[in-house]
């Protein structure tokens, strides 16, 4: 019955962390897309929200899952006995530390771009060009830690068919 409950635990913050991280970044794509040209109040006053509920989403979703996935997975390891140098775990385990490594500077960019986003709306300019430079590498970020993420559900799923 434990292993079951960490098992469960394991499967959905894999879900979380996974729908959050898709479901933040198309939603923020799709406010940020016309944000070039978002010269009207209500343009801008819908990317502060936005950019306020993806980092809101970080916090509650993102952060805990962060912990999760790697806590639970480690303790079912060492319930089968399974070292950390199994293929398909330690391939999981870089993947996982790739998407961190691009997650983390993602984490400090939303707060800034929810700041700039939050201080155009207060002083009634359209956003910086500095605004836009960190959405461009908010995107690139986060595109191998998506894949990353993605791989390591992959390897979840189907290691015994790939090792």
């Amino acid at each position: 019955m434990i292993f079951l409950s960490i098992k469960t635990l394991h499967i959905v913050s894999a879900f979380l962390l996974f729908g959050t991280g898709l479901g933040s970044a198309v939603y923020k794509y799709m406010a940020d897309r016309g944000a070039k040209d978002a010269r009207n109040g209500n343009s801008l006053e819908h990317i502060v929200l936005v950019n306020k509920n993806v980092v809101l989403a970080d916090w509650i979703f993102t952060t805990p899952t962060v912990i999760i996935q790697p806590v639970t997975g480690i303790i079912m390891a060492n319930m089968f006995n399974l070292p950390l140098t199994t293929p398909w775990l330690m391939l999981s385990l870089i993947l996982y530390g790739i998407a961190g490594i691009c997650w983390l500077p993602v984490v400090f960019i939303q707060i800034r771009m929810h700041k700039i986003s939050q201080q155009a709306l207060a002083n009634g300019t359209a956003l910086p060009e500095q605004y836009h430079r960190y959405v461009r590498l908010w995107f690139w970020l986060g595109v191998p830690a998506f894949m990353a993420i993605s791989l390591v559900i992959v390897l979840m799923v189907f290691k015994r068919l790939i090792f």
